[in-house]
């Protein structure tokens, strides 16, 4: 059994199209690959947030999280989000199971170094993979929202493609990044060009001159850190162009793939 994880951006997930979720229900059908999605679901939390009137501020793509502002994620990536998936994938004819990282203690987590400036923002620290083999082998793809607890009972607000990644390293998956845009794109004689392959030194590179920012550094230092931890493949795609899931599995070059390192001819 083959897994494949896929990491759905809040950014994109309102607007992802049938024939993605129908992507999703043929992988699991053919029996080669056993998808499990991860999903974000950060412009809905910010969203509420101002309706609540509660600030939110942003590091490093990371959203500062005390009590208040993780009530309501936890609200809305656990409950709204989550059964949104799940439902989507049941019209489109497949079986679905939503679970919270909280449930079963499937993502365990402490605060990130950074915890003085981030609060209640946390890393992974195990991945109880039972808990998704259980879903799996009762014939359930299962859809996870990225909130983490620890020993203590203590919630964390997990960034999505940090979750996707640790999942992905626990079960030694394929990990693909949905976008709503092809892949990485780079400026080359004044034109955005995507990148079919980049290596980990060409992505801290894109960082560095800030081709690559914001929301998308957590997702490329996550697929780096998860190839360093024996992740298969790491990939980028747009998950709005008809069979392109399919069209990944399958090995074509479609959007960005992210490696360790070039390999020389």
């Amino acid at each position: 059994m083959k897994y494949i994880v896929i990491k759905c951006g809040g950014s994109v997930l309102d607007n992802l199209p049938r024939s993605f979720y129908e992507d999703i229900i043929s992988l699991h059908q053919t029996g080669v690959w056993t998808p499990i999605i991860v999903h974000g679901g950060g412009p809905l939390i910010t969203s509420l947030l101002k309706n609540l009137n509660i600030e939110t501020k942003f590091v490093n793509g990371l959203r500062v999280t005390d009590n208040q502002v993780l009530d309501v994620v936890e609200m809305v990536l656990s409950g709204s989000v989550n059964k949104l998936v799940v439902r989507n994938l049941i019209e489109a004819g497949g079986s679905a199971y939503g679970i919270s990282g909280v449930d079963g203690s499937l993502l365990k987590a402490r605060p990130t170094n950074a915890s003085d400036v981030l609060g209640f923002v946390g890393e992974v620290t195990a991945v109880n993979r039972k808990v998704i083999e259980g879903i799996v082998n009762q014939g359930y793809i299962p859809v996870i929202s990225p909130i983490g607890i620890d020993e203590h009972g203590q919630r964390y607000n997990i960034n999505g493609d940090v979750a996707a990644s640790a999942i992905a390293k626990s079960l030694e998956a394929n990990l693909c990044f949905i976008s709503d845009i092809p892949g990485i794109l780079a400026e080359k004689n004044g034109q955005k060009t995507k990148l079919d392959k980049v290596s980990k030194a060409e992505v801290e590179e894109l960082i560095a001159n800030q081709t690559i920012y914001g929301g998308m550094i957590p997702k490329v230092t996550a697929a780096i850190d998860g190839l360093v931890h024996h992740i298969p493949e790491v990939g980028i795609i747009n998950g709005f162009e008809k069979n392109s899931l399919i069209d990944y599995s399958n090995g074509k070059i479609i959007g960005t793939k992210i490696v360790l390192e070039e390999v020389s001819a």
